[in-house]
């Protein structure tokens, strides 16, 4: 067995079995669950009972259904033979990668005995580059889901993967008679080359079938841009570290967009020091992106065009070639701002970035590439190359003729892989309707929806950290895709389900990523077993060749390090085509009256898909702190002229569809505009989001995907609460989360010196200059975006609970670290500022003084810890927190939960019952880790060796932690940094966590 990379199976057996505390009650389960033995299962041999059947075979084999129910399952390691490489209670990390949007996102995952617990983001990808967001944090949450689908079913008839093979062998029988010209898939984006590889060859045996590509929240709009402005489709990646000066066009690039946790990783390393950046950002909704922008233009979605066009006209005046005819010059105050901007983006020429958001048309991408090219930005911040999605045509024009045929009854079989069709679809192309008239329809997904329910064959797909498979990030580099544990439930991935149309569903997935990537190599074919003695004295192993293969080196090593090297694409030179570009320009609508309608990707659910997670549920919006549902935002101006308040339910109404929805007034937000966020409202839902907000698709449409003029909102006089965990913005002249231009800095040092240093107290302090360890964390204020990270990971690391929508009205939530948005300046047009806050560690903590059991008490290196088994729930240090980060456990929120979500547990960290306070530790797990291994090897723990789970998730890099006793250390730099301040240091708490000042670098001309 290879040394490296190897995923440990077998865990699930052991766990599974502790179910059950005798043979009976295992054997009342099976025969009371008719899906336990599916058709095509291994019958009760003759003569033999099935309870004298189960003891010959075994608790364990009876758990996974038989061998003959599953796909193939290779390398399945039985733990009782446990890998040399683990170790009881020591975490084993692993990389691998998931999708977005079809695009590679590098991870690592940390497993413990085999139990995929916590994920991070691998430093060597170059997508992430060691980052991570929310929706990746939780995706372990979704590993664990009770509530997954299972097996394999047509019309209600239970499979096994055995009788599916057999079955979908007949229904290619079927279609190899008219070539597959009654044959369909509709799939999501993807640069898989194995499913690249598996769609060729489906097609040369049905050479009349076709594969659509289907996603609501895809990004074919820049692929199509770059086709008007350079002939053909290609993808961009930006170098942002490189950018002195960037234009966002509705571009969420921070956030959501492209490579989005490469791209905030890079922005913020220049948010300080002499070589600050510039970010403008023209967008209607108050993004993550606008919140870090030195500028932000608020302004409808319909009208970006426009005001990039201004630019264009500005840049041409400039002296930038060929944009003159592109460009379109503005009216009133933005002709100040669009050619304050153009000058400035000109005097920065290949230093300089104009990026279009994937809500904006391809016109707008076309020009922004246009004005990349002019600006001589390609080749140092923006790079050109081939697409690696096997589609990227994908989007409502495909969907529109697969619907039609459905609809016309020209399809018998439709395999659809894409996520919820029938509730991501646009309302005009009644998807819902013609996909009853499809004869056979198989759909493959992770847990029961709506386009699961409509089918006549359902089937359960496998986690991506049960799957094996492969992906390209935008610039080629390939990852593969490696399962962590054998999977939890009876499923398949799409690799098993596509092998199946060409009758290699028994190969597996492993050996088809496997040996396609030896072909693609270039490797040498795999030995051939040995015979005679040497067959002796090697015992078979059915997972390896039994003759040394070179390619297994090279394999573990890719797995080792999650990428394949040397395997990114190259850039190509264009040029644009600028007639082209104009005339897309020219086809574009004029901007209507009324209230425009705006659609936006949800911050945590995305699509939909996510709607299950609690853990995203619960985590506050990062711009609006709001929970448990979507809601219809609307400008303080806005709402005001219709007579509306945050809470006050609408009938939001377009084209003769409408939907109820809750009113949400977000200061920033464009006048005379609405942003709904996709996802919610869905029809079939498990037990989280049932009832979950309301269903924005149902007011989407093919011709307007993104943005809609001629909405209407109408009072119906009723009103709800809205789960907000922040209802107040304002700072009201308090020194929270300081905010200065880049140039007030040196002038500002007296007023920072009031707030940082140390305070009068009438007690002693302790002297900590003699310890080993001092332990301290600075958050970077000019580098934090606000995306949450730091709270979908503390809860994934700490084993918080989630509490519910009716508690979180209560203030109930259990987060350890909240990030709070204030705004500065008129609501109109506020700007912003994020501070994520937990417990600061005060030296003079005031909760310690009030404890009536000693529960909250310091260590000697200077931690504020909790003592759960002291703690008796006064709460009386949680009133005596100035902070106020401390958390109650009011009900039992890990009491009676699924076997699988107790596998999600860390056991680093106690599980906290009912009635004891909890808060953050710094997690001092981790700390107590480095200091058992630095015990082991003889040596001091490094001055940044202890990374807590929040600063390893940030993908700015916007939180240090590390011993400020050790000067080497990168906290204690920033401890004495010029921007450093203290939260509340009037009241003497001296609290361990430091902030340093955010940073802004306006533009003089428009100060």
């Amino acid at each position: 067995m290879p040394s490296l990379g190897l995923p440990i199976y077998g865990q699930k057996t052991a766990l599974e079995t502790r179910r059950w505390k005798s043979l009976d009650e295992l054997e009342a389960r099976t025969a009371a669950e008719p899906g336990e033995f599916p058709e095509g299962a291994a019958e009760t041999p003759e003569g033999l009972s099935r309870r004298g059947f189960l003891q010959v075979l075994g608790a364990s084999v009876a758990l996974a259904g038989l061998q003959a129910c599953k796909p193939p399952r290779e390398k399945l390691v039985p733990y009782v033979r446990a890998p040399a490489a683990v170790t009881p209670s020591v975490p084993v990390a692993y990389a691998t990668a998931a999708s977005e949007e079809g695009y590679a996102v590098g991870l690592v995952v940390q497993a413990h005995e085999g139990r995929p617990v916590k994920i991070e983001g691998n430093r060597l990808h170059p997508a992430s580059l060691g980052g991570s967001d929310a929706i990746r944090q939780a995706l372990v949450l979704e590993l664990y889901d009770p509530a997954r689908l299972r097996g394999f079913t047509r019309e209600g008839r239970a499979l096994a993967w055995s009788a599916l093979l057999q079955e979908i062998a007949a229904l290619g029988r079927e279609h190899d008679k008219d070539g597959g010209t009654r044959l369909r898939f509709l799939v999501a984006p993807t640069s898989s080359p194995t499913l690249g590889d598996l769609r060729r060859r489906v097609l040369e045996r049905f050479p009349r079938a076709r594969f659509d590509t289907w996603s609501a929240t895809g990004e074919g709009a820049q692929r199509a841009g770059a086709a008007i402005a350079f002939g053909r489709p290609l993808d961009a990646t930006y170098d942002v570290a490189k950018a002195d000066v960037i234009l966002s066009l509705d571009s969420d690039f921070l956030a959501v967009e492209g490579e989005h946790l490469r791209h905030a990783r890079e922005f913020a390393s220049r948010r300080e020091g002499d070589r600050m950046n510039r970010l403008y950002v023209a967008e209607p909704r108050f993004s993550v992106t606008g919140g870090m922008a030195d500028h932000r233009l608020r302004m409808r979605g319909l009208e970006v065009a426009a005001f990039a066009r201004a630019v264009a006209a500005e840049l041409a005046g400039a002296g930038l070639a060929g944009l003159g005819p592109l460009g379109a010059h503005g009216e009133g105050e933005r002709v100040k701002v669009a050619r304050a901007i153009a000058k400035d983006l000109a005097g920065a020429r290949g230093r300089s970035l104009v990026l279009a958001g994937a809500r904006q048309p391809p016109a707008v991408h076309a020009l922004a590439a246009a004005m990349n090219e002019a600006l001589g930005n390609v080749g140092t911040t923006v790079h050109w190359r081939a697409p690696v999605l096997l589609d990227p045509r994908a989007g409502a024009d495909s969907l529109r003729e697969l619907a039609g045929e459905l609809a016309a009854g020209k399809i018998d079989t439709l395999v659809v892989t894409a996520w919820n069709a029938l509730h991501t679809a646009p309302a005009d192309l009644e998807l819902r309707k013609a996909f009853g008239k499809v004869k056979n329809s198989m759909v493959l997904a992770l847990r029961e929806d709506e386009t699961v329910r409509a089918a006549s064959w359902r089937l359960a797909a496998s986690h991506p950290l049960e799957s094996w498979g492969d992906l390209r990030s935008r610039d080629g580099t390939v990852s593969i895709v490696q399962p962590l544990i054998t999977p939890l439930y009876e499923s398949a991935t799409e690799i098993d389900l596509l092998a199946a149309f060409v009758g290699e569903g028994d190969r597996g997935a492993w050996r088809l990523v496997r040996e396609g990537w030896r072909a693609r190599s270039g490797a040498p074919p795999a030995p051939l077993p040995l015979a005679g003695a040497a067959a002796a004295a090697n015992p078979v192993d059915t997972n390896r060749p039994r003759r040394p293969d070179p390619y297994d080196r090279t394999w573990d090593e890719w797995l080792a390090a999650g990428v394949l090297t040397e395997s990114a694409g190259k850039p190509e030179q264009v040029a644009a085509d600028l007639g082209a570009v104009g005339d897309a320009l020219g086809k574009l609508p004029v901007p209507a009256g009324g209230i425009e309608l705006g659609f936006a990707p949800d911050y945590k659910i995305w699509d939909g898909r996510l709607l299950e997670n609690a853990w995203l549920q619960e985590l506050p919006d990062p711009v609006t702190k709001l929970t448990w549902e979507n809601a219809a935002h609307l400008s303080p101006a806005t709402a005001k002229r219709l007579g509306l308040a945050s809470g006050d339910l609408v009938e939001l109404a377009r084209g003769g569809r409408a939907v109820v929805a809750p009113v949400l007034i977000v200061p920033g937000h464009a006048d005379d505009a609405v942003t709904v966020a996709l996802g919610y409202g869905q029809q079939v839902a498990g037990p989280v989001g049932k009832g979950v907000g309301f269903d924005g698709y149902a007011l989407r449409t093919s011709d307007a995907p993104w943005f809609a003029g001629g909405a209407e909102l109408r009072k119906t006089g009723k009103r709800t609460d809205l789960a907000v965990t922040q209802g107040h913005f304002s700072m009201e002249g308090r020194a929270i989360a300081l905010a200065l231009d880049h140039e007030e800095l040196g002038r500002a040092k007296a007023e920072l010196d009031e707030h940082r240093g140390e305070a009068p107290t009438i007690l002693e302090p302790v002297d900590y200059s003699d310890r080993t360890y001092k332990w301290g964390m600075a958050i970077d204020l000019s580098r934090c975006i606000g995306c949450g990270a730091c709270t979908a990971a503390c809860q994934a690391e700490n084993n918080i609970p989630v509490v519910g929508k009716e508690q979180v009205l209560r203030s109930r939530e259990m987060h350890w670290i909240r990030v709070d948005r204030y705004f500065e300046g008129p609501a109109e047009d506020p700007k912003s500022v994020t501070q994520p806050l937990a417990c600061v560690h005060c030296e003079m903590a005031p909760c310690e003084y009030v404890c009536p059991v000693n529960a909250t008490v310091h260590s000697d290196e200077g931690l504020n810890e909790m003592v759960y088994n002291r703690c008796v729930g006064t709460r009386y240090c949680s009133n005596n927190c100035p902070y106020k980060v401390r958390r109650f456990n009011f009900f039992d929120y890990h009491g009676d939960v699924a076997p699988t979500l107790q596998m999600l547990m860390n056991p680093d960290v106690t599980v906290r019952a009912r009635g004891v306070m909890e808060k953050c530790t710094y997690c001092t797990q981790r700390i107590q880790r480095a200091r058992i291994d630095a015990r082991v090897g003889g040596k001091k723990i490094g001055p940044d060796e202890v990374v807590p789970a929040c600063a390893q998730a940030c993908p700015a890099e916007a939180i240090t932690f590390g011993n400020l006793n050790d000067p080497r250390s990168r906290v204690s730099r920033k401890h004495g940094d010029a921007r450093r301040y203290d939260l509340l240091h009037e009241l003497g708490t001296r609290p361990r966590t430091a902030y340093l000042v955010k940073l802004r670098n306006p533009n003089p001309e428009l100060a």
